[in-house]
C-alpha cells in the first residue's frame, strides 16, 4: 500500500510539473518549428567554414535558430562537419542549440523566474567562447583528421533522419513566405518533429523530477550541495552539476524540472547553470560521439565541455552575486500546486488547441510517413524526402 501511495505521489508531482510548462514548451516548439522553416540547413555551412570569430557567433546564432534535440544536434553537427563546417564550430553549433533556444529559454522562465534565463544565455555565450578557446589551443589537427575519417563511415547515432531534413522554405518575400500553405505545413512538421524527438527525454526529466522530489529527502541534496556553507557550496555545485546532468541521462529541456529539484534541495545559482549546460554530457551522447569520430575525440570533449561548463558556471554565478542579481534560495513549490482555472490553464488549452491544428495538417501532408523517416538513417530519409516532399524545394 505504502510503495503505491509513494508511486502516485511520484506521479503527480511529475503531471503538476508538466502541466506549469505545457504552454511554454509548446510555444518553444513553434518557434523554433517557424524559424527553422525560414532559415535554410544549406546556408549554415556556408557560414560555419572558418574558426574565426565570426564563424563562432554564426554558429551560436544557427544553432539557436535550430531543434533543441541534443540528439538532433549532434546529429546535425557531424553533417555539418562533413559539408565542410570546421570541427570546432559544428561542436559550438551543437552547444548553442542545446542551451540557447526558445523553448529551454520560456520553461526556464515559468519554473525558475528570469534571473536564471539570464543566467543560461549569458553563460552560455561564455561557454561557447571557453570552448572555442580550448579548440583553437588544444585541439590538435592529427585529432581533427582522424575524427573526420570517422565521420566519414557514416555510423548510425540517433535522430539521423530528423537531421538530414531539411524542410526550409526560402524562396520568396519573407512574410509571403512565412504564410504561405508551404511554410504551414513545413511548420506542422518541424513541430511534430520536435515534439517526437524530445518526448521520451521530457516524459523522463518529468518522471524522474517526480520521483525525486517525492522520495528524496531534502537533508540528502543539502549535505551533497553542501548549503551549510555557502562559499564552499559556490564553488562545489558547478563542478557537481554536470556530473549530475551526465549520470541522469536526460537532455535538452527535459533536464529543467530536474533542475528545480536540485534548486530546491540547494544546489547554488550557478551549479544550476552548470548542470543544465551537462545536457551535452550525457553517456549516450558520449556514446554517440565515440561512434561519430573516435574514442579519443569522444575523451577529449568530455573534458574540453566538462571544464568549460564548470567554468562558465562558477563565472556566471560569481558575477551574478556581485551585481546582486542571484536570487534568494525560495521553495519552487511547482510539484506541489494542483492545476486551477488560472492563466496557466488557459494558455495550456489554447496551446493544446493549437498543436491540434498542427496536427491535423501534420496528417494531412504524409507526417507519420516523415517520423519514420526521421528514426532512419540520413541517406534513406534523403532519399525519400528528395522523391516524397519535392514541392517543398524549389
Amino acid at each position: 500500500m505504502f510503495l503505491l501511495q509513494a508511486v502516485w505521489q511520484a506521479l503527480q508531482m511529475a503531471f503538476f510539473m508538466f502541466w506549469e510548462v505545457l504552454w511554454p514548451l509548446a510555444l518553444g516548439f513553434l518557434i523554433s518549428a517557424i524559424v527553422q522553416t525560414v532559415v535554410s540547413r544549406r546556408t549554415v555551412v556556408r557560414f560555419l567554414g572558418k574558426d574565426d570569430a565570426r564563424g563562432v557567433a554564426w554558429a551560436a546564432l544557427f544553432g539557436a535558430a535550430s531543434s533543441s534535440c541534443s540528439y538532433a544536434a549532434v546529429a546535425i553537427g557531424r553533417a555539418l562537419f562533413r559539408k565542410g563546417a570546421t570541427f570546432a564550430n559544428a561542436i559550438l553549433f551543437e552547444f548553442a542549440s542545446t542551451n540557447l533556444v526558445f523553448e529551454l529559454g520560456l520553461v526556464l522562465l515559468v519554473l525558475l523566474g528570469w534571473q536564471f534565463v539570464a543566467a543560461e544565455f549569458a553563460g552560455g555565450l561564455l561557454m561557447m567562447g571557453i570552448l572555442a578557446l580550448a579548440f583553437k589551443y588544444t585541439l590538435r589537427a592529427r585529432l581533427v583528421e582522424s575524427a573526420r575519417r570517422q565521420a566519414e563511415r557514416d555510423l548510425p547515432g540517433r535522430m539521423e533522419g530528423h537531421a538530414a531534413m531539411d524542410m526550409s522554405v526560402t524562396d520568396g518575400p519573407f512574410l509571403s513566405r512565412l504564410f504561405s500553405a508551404r511554410a504551414f505545413t513545413a511548420i506542422a512538421h518541424n513541430f511534430y518533429m520536435d515534439v517526437a524527438s524530445l518526448y521520451q527525454d521530457l516524459a523522463l526529466g518529468f518522471l524522474i523530477s517526480g520521483a525525486l522530489a517525492a522520495w528524496v529527502p531534502n537533508d540528502f541534496w543539502r549535505t551533497l550541495f553542501l548549503a551549510g556553507n555557502p562559499q564552499l557550496g559556490a564553488v562545489w555545485g558547478p563542478i557537481i552539476g554536470p556530473v549530475i546532468s551526465m549520470l541522469s541521462f536526460v537532455c535538452s529541456v527535459g533536464n529543467v524540472p530536474l533542475a528545480v529539484v536540485l534548486w530546491n534541495g540547494g544546489i547554488s545559482f550557478g551549479g544550476v547553470i552548470a548542470f543544465i549546460f551537462g545536457d551535452l554530457l550525457i553517456i549516450p551522447i558520449l556514446n554517440i560521439y565515440r561512434k561519430y569520430y573516435g574514442r579519443r575525440m569522444s575523451l577529449y570533449l568530455l573534458g574540453a565541455s566538462y571544464v568549460a561548463m564548470v567554468l562558465a558556471g562558477l563565472v556566471i554565478g560569481a558575477i551574478f552575486q556581485v551585481l546582486g542579481l542571484t536570487p534568494a534560495h525560495h521553495f519552487v513549490a511547482v510539484f506541489q500546486t494542483r492545476p486551477d482555472w488560472n492563466y496557466t490553464t488557459f494558455l495550456d488549452l489554447g496551446f493544446l488547441g493549437l498543436a491540434a491544428v498542427l496536427g491535423w495538417r501534420f496528417l494531412r501532408t504524409g507526417g507519420p510517413e516523415m517520423l519514420r523517416m526521421m528514426a532512419a538513417s540520413p541517406s534513406e530519409a534523403a532519399g525519400d524526402h528528395d522523391h516524397g516532399h519535392h514541392d517543398h524545394h524549389h
